[in-house]
């Protein structure tokens, strides 16, 4: 069989912090097939009117969190047999299911419900892929999952590709593949191993783009991100290659970021063919990591947290508004060279869940120390999310993107 690869948000910054969040969904939409002995053809999908196009114009750049346990999850956990340890927060002990059950509400209009078939069915002969780090992961497998529920068993496969960073899911009716490539600092660093990346000693080749690339060109949706790895202070950008770590330069992590930026949007706009690829870049996510900023009376962090914040406005501290304006200026020069690269706006929305991440209900890859085990808030992943939950929305959002006129 062949393998078809598949491998973030418009924020103005003004004196006030304007954020648009846009979260997209499917309705069910009929099809039907031309019936084959009058037409003397192979039956041919006719799809009705693109509900993703009834959304143009719809403001979705302001809402709210609303409980929904009628609409919500979108799927079971223990349906998709491609949640990872660190995803599945109910199979290590996590007892509320409650973070399941809340939809982005835009305060102007309502969005349709999400449809897997009808999302197949439009995306059916073309590769998505996710390229980035594990919040990506994250949002990856939530897509699958999202998409593999209708699929029979016998139509479906998930693969690993050897020697690369490469998993590859793909829906085999639909000919569609959904792909996630590891590449946390999209340029070649020390990082790009997908399990011994344990180091806080980051270092780029900041010209070696390409060894990760290639393997992305074919794709007709890109979803990009960078963000968590970038949260050091200081980076290491080398003069030669990986194998040669003696010569370097020591620079911010913003200056870094600015430079791998500009050598993404250089190769962005050298090597992708802009007719066909859809490019996207998904922001930062919200870390809850201090409580006293949402108001527990001690530094309590996402442990426990069984709601969302429901404060306006809110926004915790460690959301760098600095690597967003360096991203989005990069990407507004690429535009006026004619490469749209669309940042899908999450950021704002993820705020308010500090409800939704595994906490202490997760897979560890390491052993926990008992000096941990003796402070469950030590070891607590605020950084990655349940499935289902957040990341399910993210993707409404970004297959309003990708489906719709929302370009």
């Amino acid at each position: 069989m062949q393998l078809i690869v598949i491998c973030d948000v418009k924020h103005t910054f003004q004196s006030s912090l304007i954020v648009f969040i846009v979260v997209g969904a499917v309705a069910a939409t009929a099809f039907y097939y031309v019936n084959m002995e009058e037409q003397g053809t192979v039956p041919t999908v006719v799809l009705s009117p693109n509900v993703y196009d009834s959304l143009d114009g719809c403001d979705f750049f302001s809402g709210k969190w609303v409980h929904d346990n009628d609409s919500y999850p979108l799927y079971e956990e223990l349906e998709c047999p491609y949640i990872t340890g660190d995803f599945a927060c109910q199979q290590h002990g996590r007892m509320d299911s409650r973070y399941q059950q809340w939809r982005w509400q835009p305060h102007g209009c309502n969005l349709p419900r999400f449809d897997a078939k009808e999302v197949l069915e439009r995306l059916r002969g073309k590769r998505v892929i996710f390229v980035g780090d594990s919040v990506n992961r994250n949002q990856w497998v939530s897509m699958v999952c999202m998409l593999q529920k209708v699929i029979p068993p016998e139509l479906k496969e998930m693969r690993k590709i050897r020697h690369v960073s490469l998993r590859t899911f793909k829906a085999i009716e639909y000919n569609v593949s959904i792909d996630f490539y590891w590449a946390p600092l999209l340029v070649e660093s020390n990082a790009d191993h997908p399990l011994k990346h344990k180091t806080n000693d980051r270092m780029v080749h900041i010209e070696s783009i390409e060894k990760h690339a290639k393997y992305w060109v074919n794709a007709e949706v890109l979803v990009l991100n960078s963000y968590l790895w970038w949260k050091m202070p200081t980076f290491k950008i080398l003069n030669g290659s990986l194998g040669n770590s003696t010569h370097y330069d020591v620079v911010s992590n913003h200056h870094g970021y600015n430079m791998v930026i500009k050598v993404l949007s250089k190769w962005l706009h050298d090597h992708v063919n802009h007719t066909r690829t859809q490019l996207y870049f998904m922001s930062m996510t919200a870390t809850h990591h201090s409580g006293t900023e949402w108001g527990t009376k001690d530094d309590q962090n996402c442990l426990n947290e069984t709601d969302p914040i429901t404060t306006d406005r809110f926004w915790e501290s460690e959301s760098d508004l600095k690597l967003m304006r360096i991203l989005q200026l990069s990407l507004n020069k690429l535009k006026e060279k004619g490469v749209n690269v669309q940042v899908v706006n999450i950021t704002h929305l993820t705020q308010y869940r500090k409800d939704a991440h595994p906490s202490i209900h997760r897979l560890y890859n390491y052993p926990l120390t008992t000096t941990q085990l003796a402070n469950p808030s030590s070891y607590a992943d605020c950084t990655h999310w349940c499935l289902p939950g957040v990341p399910d929305v993210w993707n409404e959002l970004l297959l309003t993107y990708i489906l719709g006129k929302h370009k």
